[in-house]
């Protein structure tokens, strides 16, 4: 009996893992501009302030489509990233000697 056959196979439905995205960006940022963009709109509540707040706004969609693109969970790469500054240093240093042998 070869050891392929005794193994088991377990599905992986891509549904399950999908990002969560709204109008191709990501989830939290995107709620968060139409937040921005509709409370300045009715704030304001005159034509200048519309005007704005439309273009701020298709700016962020259309940055936050293309930051998706880029790595659908950007943002929480970003803050674990902050979160691991004191861990690792910025840099490498010339005078470092590598352990181990770099493999790309």
């Amino acid at each position: 009996m070869e050891a392929s056959e005794s193994r088991r196979l377990t599905p992986f439905h891509r549904a399950l893992h999908r990002p969560q995205q709204i109008m191709g960006g990501e989830r939290e940022l995107m709620l968060f501009s139409m937040l921005v963009a509709g409370g300045l709109i009715v704030s304001a509540l005159n034509l200048v302030a519309t005007a704005i707040g439309l273009v701020l706004w298709l700016i962020c969609v259309h940055s936050l489509r293309k930051m998706a693109k880029a790595d659908p969970e950007l943002s929480k790469v970003y803050i674990r990233q902050l979160k691991y500054g004191h861990y690792y240093g910025p840099f490498s240093r010339p005078y470092r000697v590598a352990k181990s042998p770099r493999i790309y």
